[in-house]
């Protein structure tokens, strides 16, 4: 398996009246805003991936390209012909991709069940396991009941993967922010599965070149106005129950060196 290359807080713009002033009485320029260095929870050299629900795989294309993994196993619902053709021409160009780099796509893969999937319970554990954007489609207008249903998928999600899950691995979920994700309460979901939340941070899409979201019904003619890119996002880390103690342990230690990495991560 060929491996890559190892690659190694907003400000409001402030209003002339409030501009800091030089000695000759003229209002300084302000200094830039600082952007948040994004946060990579890989790590791109030692992690098993493992991605779930991939859409037109242009995450799973990105973090092999551009962040050098070498250990992906990317899954999609679909078959590859219903892939394919919903997301033409991109899906296939990407699949080519990923396996010429010697990475492994598997096809028709629930996500609800992860674990009874041969080739992934047998392949051993992941370090990292990611759902970008989980949601079941068009189910229903309702939006308590798309919420029930979502709801429900990352309950199972969660039972399935766990058992795929490292001892100290974690679970990757990045939903956007607001209503109704929001009320979908995914912190509570994971407790099902013996999983608590280590932490949260805000989810760039601009740190994947070449990425964009794929909606679940394919591509939209003419490109449609709406991109899921451009949209807050937000990424909740699980990890085993009873790894807190550890995580935070470990963070006292590395406080320093990780301070850019975590200045944007919460615990709301």
């Amino acid at each position: 398996m060929p491996k890559h290359k190892r690659q190694k807080g907003d400000s409001k713009a402030q209003h002339p009246r409030n501009a800091p002033y030089n000695k000759q009485g003229k209002a300084s320029k302000a200094a830039p805003a600082k952007q948040l260095a994004p946060t990579i929870p890989f790590s791109p050299a030692d992690d098993r991936i493992l991605l779930v629900g991939e859409g037109d795989l242009s995450f799973a294309k990105s973090i092999v390209e551009h962040h050098g993994c070498y250990d992906v196993t990317a899954t999609c619902f679909d078959s590859p012909e219903v892939l394919f053709e919903k997301y033409k021409p991109q899906a296939d160009e990407h699949v080519k991709y990923l396996e010429d780099e010697g990475q492994t796509v598997l096809f028709n893969v629930d996500a609800t069940k992860l674990n009874a999937h041969k080739k992934l319970s047998s392949s051993g554990r992941f370090d990292r396991i990611l759902f970008n954007f989980p949601h079941v489609g068009g189910k229903s207008k309702d939006v308590n009941r798309q919420v029930r249903f979502n709801q429900e998928l990352l309950v199972k999600f969660f039972g399935a993967a766990a058992p795929l899950l490292a001892d100290d691995g974690t679970i990757i979920v990045t939903l956007f922010d607001g209503e109704p994700y929001t009320l979908w309460n995914v912190r509570d979901l994971a407790r099902h599965s013996d999983l608590e939340v280590q932490r949260t941070f805000k989810f760039q899409a601009e740190a994947y070149p070449g990425y964009s979201h794929a909606r679940t019904l394919g591509n939209i003619e003419g490109g449609g106005g709406w991109k899921g890119e451009d949209r807050d996002a937000k990424s909740y880390v699980f990890q085993k129950k009873g790894k807190q103690v550890e995580a935070a342990s470990k963070q006292r230690v590395g406080k320093k060196r990780n301070k850019d990495n975590f200045s944007d991560s919460d615990e709301d």
